[in-house]
Protein backbone atom coordinates (compact mmCIF):
# COMPACT_ATOMS: atom_id res chain seq x y z
CA UNK A 1 0.00 0.00 0.00
CA UNK A 2 1.34 3.83 -0.89
CA UNK A 3 0.55 6.57 1.56
CA UNK A 4 2.03 9.62 1.83
CA UNK A 5 3.64 12.57 -0.28
CA UNK A 6 7.29 12.75 -1.06
CA UNK A 7 8.53 16.34 -2.37
CA UNK A 8 11.28 14.94 -5.02
CA UNK A 9 13.11 16.87 -7.96
CA UNK A 10 13.33 16.01 -12.03
CA UNK A 11 16.75 16.21 -13.66
CA UNK A 12 17.09 17.96 -16.64
CA UNK A 13 17.15 14.77 -18.86
CA UNK A 14 13.46 14.26 -17.24
CA UNK A 15 14.69 11.73 -14.35
CA UNK A 16 13.67 11.41 -11.02
CA UNK A 17 14.69 9.20 -8.27
CA UNK A 18 12.06 7.71 -5.93
CA UNK A 19 12.08 8.10 -2.56
CA UNK A 20 13.70 4.90 -0.55
CA UNK A 21 10.52 4.00 1.48
CA UNK A 22 8.29 4.21 -1.65
CA UNK A 23 10.78 2.09 -3.75
CA UNK A 24 10.97 -0.70 -1.40
CA UNK A 25 7.98 -0.85 -2.10
CA UNK A 26 7.73 -1.20 -5.42
CA UNK A 27 10.31 -3.54 -5.47
CA UNK A 28 8.59 -5.68 -3.12
CA UNK A 29 5.39 -5.11 -5.24
CA UNK A 30 6.78 -5.29 -8.81
CA UNK A 31 10.38 -5.67 -8.62
CA UNK A 32 10.69 -2.12 -9.71
CA UNK A 33 8.85 -2.30 -13.00
CA UNK A 34 5.84 0.23 -13.50
CA UNK A 35 3.97 1.98 -15.45
CA UNK A 36 2.84 5.58 -16.29
CA UNK A 37 0.31 7.07 -17.64
CA UNK A 38 -2.18 10.25 -17.98
CA UNK A 39 -4.72 10.68 -15.53
CA UNK A 40 -8.20 11.55 -17.20
CA UNK A 41 -9.19 14.15 -14.73
CA UNK A 42 -6.34 15.75 -13.13
CA UNK A 43 -3.10 17.32 -15.13
CA UNK A 44 -1.13 14.52 -13.18
CA UNK A 45 0.93 11.06 -14.11
CA UNK A 46 -0.32 7.73 -12.56
CA UNK A 47 1.96 5.30 -11.15
CA UNK A 48 1.18 2.28 -11.14
CA UNK A 49 3.26 -1.16 -10.25
CA UNK A 50 3.30 -3.55 -13.60
CA UNK A 51 0.97 -6.03 -12.03
CA UNK A 52 -1.93 -3.80 -10.84
CA UNK A 53 -1.77 -1.80 -13.92
CA UNK A 54 -2.33 -5.23 -15.83
CA UNK A 55 -5.31 -5.80 -13.39
CA UNK A 56 -6.78 -2.92 -14.78
CA UNK A 57 -6.07 -2.88 -18.19
CA UNK A 58 -8.49 -5.27 -19.39
CA UNK A 59 -11.52 -2.96 -18.01
CA UNK A 60 -10.18 -0.15 -19.48
CA UNK A 61 -10.35 -1.95 -22.96
CA UNK A 62 -13.68 -3.23 -22.32
CA UNK A 63 -15.20 0.07 -21.77
CA UNK A 64 -17.56 1.13 -24.82
CA UNK A 65 -15.98 3.27 -27.35
CA UNK A 66 -19.62 5.01 -28.61
CA UNK A 67 -19.61 6.65 -25.47
CA UNK A 68 -17.49 9.39 -25.82
CA UNK A 69 -16.13 9.66 -22.39
CA UNK A 70 -14.98 6.17 -22.24
CA UNK A 71 -13.30 6.54 -25.61
CA UNK A 72 -11.63 9.92 -24.26
CA UNK A 73 -10.27 7.75 -21.31
CA UNK A 74 -8.96 4.97 -23.15
CA UNK A 75 -7.28 7.17 -25.33
CA UNK A 76 -5.64 9.04 -22.47
CA UNK A 77 -4.92 6.00 -20.27
CA UNK A 78 -3.62 3.38 -22.66
CA UNK A 79 -2.06 6.42 -25.36
CA UNK A 80 0.23 7.41 -23.03
CA UNK A 81 1.00 3.99 -21.09
CA UNK A 82 4.69 3.06 -21.14
CA UNK A 83 6.04 0.48 -18.86
CA UNK A 84 9.42 1.16 -17.06
CA UNK A 85 11.50 -0.07 -14.68
CA UNK A 86 13.70 1.70 -11.95
CA UNK A 87 17.70 1.74 -12.28
CA UNK A 88 19.72 0.62 -10.00
CA UNK A 89 19.97 4.14 -8.49
CA UNK A 90 15.66 4.21 -8.43
CA UNK A 91 15.86 6.57 -11.04
CA UNK A 92 12.77 6.29 -13.52
CA UNK A 93 12.89 8.43 -17.16
CA UNK A 94 9.70 9.98 -17.21
CA UNK A 95 8.58 10.06 -20.96
CA UNK A 96 8.57 13.50 -22.53
CA UNK A 97 4.80 13.21 -23.40
CA UNK A 98 4.03 12.66 -19.74
CA UNK A 99 6.15 15.77 -18.94
CA UNK A 100 3.92 17.77 -21.42
CA UNK A 101 0.34 16.45 -20.33
CA UNK A 102 1.19 16.80 -16.59
CA UNK A 103 3.30 20.43 -17.04
CA UNK A 104 5.98 18.52 -14.80
CA UNK A 105 9.33 20.87 -13.92
CA UNK A 106 11.87 20.45 -11.85
CA UNK A 107 9.64 20.02 -8.36
CA UNK A 108 7.65 17.38 -8.27
CA UNK A 109 4.76 15.62 -5.70
CA UNK A 110 4.66 11.82 -5.17
CA UNK A 111 1.46 11.19 -3.75
CA UNK A 112 0.65 7.40 -2.61
CA UNK A 113 -2.72 6.53 -3.16
CA UNK A 114 -3.18 2.37 -2.22
CA UNK A 115 -2.42 0.95 -5.49
CA UNK A 116 -0.91 3.83 -7.31
CA UNK A 117 1.08 7.10 -7.23
CA UNK A 118 0.11 10.26 -8.49
CA UNK A 119 2.58 12.68 -10.04
CA UNK A 120 2.15 16.11 -9.56
CA UNK A 121 4.27 19.25 -10.49
CA UNK A 122 4.17 20.95 -7.19
CA UNK A 123 2.33 24.25 -8.18
CA UNK A 124 0.02 22.25 -9.68
CA UNK A 125 -0.18 19.80 -6.18
CA UNK A 126 -0.83 22.52 -4.12
CA UNK A 127 -3.42 24.43 -6.43
CA UNK A 128 -5.24 21.40 -6.60
CA UNK A 129 -5.55 20.36 -2.40
CA UNK A 130 -6.03 24.49 -2.06
CA UNK A 131 -9.37 24.06 -4.58
CA UNK A 132 -10.23 20.99 -2.54
CA UNK A 133 -12.16 23.50 0.11
CA UNK A 134 -14.89 24.29 -2.27
CA UNK A 135 -15.72 20.94 -3.33
CA UNK A 136 -18.82 19.39 -1.43
CA UNK A 137 -18.00 15.91 -0.33
CA UNK A 138 -19.19 12.42 -1.82
CA UNK A 139 -22.17 11.25 -0.15
CA UNK A 140 -20.46 8.13 0.65
CA UNK A 141 -17.59 9.99 2.50
CA UNK A 142 -20.34 11.34 5.36
CA UNK A 143 -21.04 7.61 6.61
CA UNK A 144 -17.11 7.66 7.48
CA UNK A 145 -16.14 7.89 11.21
CA UNK A 146 -12.60 9.52 11.40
Amino acid sequence: MFQGSNAINMDAKGRMAIPAKCRDSLASACGGRIVMTAHTQDRCVLVYPEPEWQEILPKIEALPTFNKASLRAQRLLIGYATSLELDSNGRVLVPPTLRDYANLDKKLMLVGLGKKFELWSEEAWLASVADLDDEELPEEMMTLSL
